[in-house]
């Protein structure tokens, strides 16, 4: 047996520690779980194992989803549902930012508006609905103010937060240069704070779907929620399943879309 010493021992290659538990990717894997999962569920539904009815096979969903688009009904929901979410959330996002950077950038805001976030941030905006309905009548708008209250609060709270975590040290550089405030938020405060306030859009895109099918469970005559409800009061689980992969189509699409404009406003990094 032979003992390396000295130099030769000093020159044996030691292995790389520091991956930091940095996730990487596997190509494939999701894809072939789910095509697992869905030979798996068509081939309980065929044995006869599930009552179609309570489970419909994934051929059937296939079928009613491919039904709806051709009868032109799918397309009729989803651009209402589409005109609810992206109305309702473009104006809570706003004022959701326009709230949270204001609690995050000034003393009396913050004061004043934590504690009434805090406070009405676990109200379920759902509940409100009915005083929604008789404020602006049982149309659009008390829609369109449920999924923009319920983005608000989100929104609001990932800006507040995203605007708190800026390293000081950054801001008080900024202002021994002498720039201005107003110049100070767009360079250094808006740059650090976007990763956090991304993070909250997805947050409160995830709720905006979920609003607008509870919204549209009460009384409108379009919209994926509308369609889910009548299809499982007449007891079409085929549809009803139908629109549920059209919600989770939906919200594929959204994640994909803000996954893009993360990585366009965060190249930098």
């Amino acid at each position: 047996m032979r003992v390396e010493t000295g130099a030769n021992a000093n020159d044996r290659a030691v292995p790389f520690r520091g991956g930091g538990f940095a996730p990487r990717k596997k190509r494939g894997a999701a894809l072939v779980s789910f095509v697992l999962l869905i030979a798996l569920w068509q081939a309980v539904v065929q044995g006869k194992l599930v009552n179609p009815l309570f489970l419909p096979a994934p051929s059937s969903i296939i079928a009613a989803l491919y039904a709806l688009a051709a009868s032109g009904d799918l397309w009729r929901h989803l651009a209402a549902s589409l005109y609810r979410i992206s109305m309702g959330w473009l104006l809570g996002t706003a004022a959701g930012l326009a709230v949270g950077f204001a609690i995050g950038l000034f003393s009396l805001a913050r004061s004043i508006g934590l504690p009434l976030v805090s406070a009405l941030f676990p109200i379920p905006k759902i509940a409100l609905l009915p005083l929604f309905i008789l404020w602006f009548g049982i149309g659009e708008p008390s829609k369109v103010a449920t999924i923009a209250l319920g983005v608000f609060f989100p929104t609001a709270v990932a800006a507040f937060g995203a605007v708190d975590n800026v390293s000081r040290t950054l801001i008080r550089m900024a202002q021994s240069f002498g720039l201005p405030a107003a110049e100070i938020v767009r360079k250094v405060v808006l740059p650090g704070a976007l990763p956090g306030i991304l993070s909250g859009f997805r947050i409160s895109a995830s709720i905006a779907l979920i609003l607008v099918v509870a919204a549209e469970m009460i009384n409108a005559q379009f919209g994926i929620g509308a369609l889910v409800l009548i299809a499982g009061n007449l007891m079409q689980t085929d549809q009803l399943l139908a629109g549920v992969v059209v919600l989770s189509v939906l919200g594929l699409v959204i994640a994909w879309a803000l996954g893009l404009l993360e990585r366009r406003l965060l190249r930098w990094r």
